[in-house]
């Protein structure tokens, strides 16, 4: 399996501190890319997202089979053990209380991605052309969109654009999205939080996704983008590119597989 990948959280231009965290790996089967945007006070966030980034990689780390029966229910049961440990600690701990985290998770093969997802960070694909959002946002303003009261711009400009409706921490259970689907060689995907898809429109994510350019310079190049049209959150993004087994790249020209980082 041929992956070009690069990953990068930034701290934006209004925040002081770093809520994102992420999570880059591969092996010779699969790779695993993980997106976590944490909330609550007192740094609780930032804990909330490591904690999720953590348990969710660690339960899907021997995940190698994408096509197994049990996949599905693996991610599923990995997303609930991260929301599990997170809402007991907002049980346990005071300053804790209200905390959260969304996760997107993305296992990906050269022949099929897994996708695991709670919250408004969001996983896009590129393929022959076009781009599509494979999450669905829980999000206030996504119902609304559902409903017609809103257009996916108004959705991206209004003042409640930051109210999720379903986040890990949120409750002692929750119901993630599980799905998977057929991957391709020179597919191009893109996990990110909603400090770089609430500063940028798909049409320039779309672009920048599609053009020949390597995944350091297009996270680079979106991170610079969010922070010039104001930088008013965390921003992360991870950008994966299924290369061909015998792909007439060198390595110094394919990214190597970050090690796991969670704030940068």
């Amino acid at each position: 399996m041929h992956l070009a990948v690069a990953a990068r959280t930034d701290v934006g231009r209004i925040r002081k501190g770093n809520e994102d965290s992420l999570h880059a790996s591969a092996n010779a089967y699969r790779g695993l890319f993980i997106v976590a945007d944490g909330m609550g006070g007192h740094a609780a966030g930032e804990i909330a997202s490591e904690m999720a980034v953590e348990i969710v990689s660690h339960d899907l780390s021997d995940l190698n089979d994408l096509d197994s029966p049990d996949a599905h229910e693996r991610v599923a049961q990995a997303l609930r053990d991260a929301n599990r440990a997170v809402f007991e600690r907002t049980r346990t701990e005071r300053d804790k209380l209200g905390m959260g985290s969304t996760v997107s998770a993305l296992l990906l093969s050269e022949s099929r991605y897994v996708v695991g997802h709670v919250g408004d960070s969001r996983i896009y694909m590129a393929r022959d052309g076009e781009m599509r959002q494979l999450t669905k946002d829980h999000s206030l303003v996504q119902e609304q969109v559902d409903a017609g009261l809103l257009t996916a711009e108004q959705a991206r400009r209004h003042p409640q654009s930051n109210v999720i409706t379903r986040c890990i921490g949120m409750a002692d259970e929750i119901e993630p999205d599980v799905f998977d689907g057929e991957a391709r060689v020179g597919d191009a995907f893109l996990l990110a939080s909603d400090g770089l898809t609430g500063m940028i429109d798909d049409r320039r994510i779309q672009q920048l996704l599609m053009s020949r350019a390597k995944p350091e310079r297009i996270v680079d190049a979106l991170i610079q983008e969010a922070n010039v049209n104001g930088g008013n959150d965390n921003i992360t993004a991870v950008v994966v590119r299924v290369l061909e087994v015998e792909s007439t790249n060198t390595d110094r020209e394919v990214t190597p597989i970050p090690p796991v980082r969670t704030h940068g």
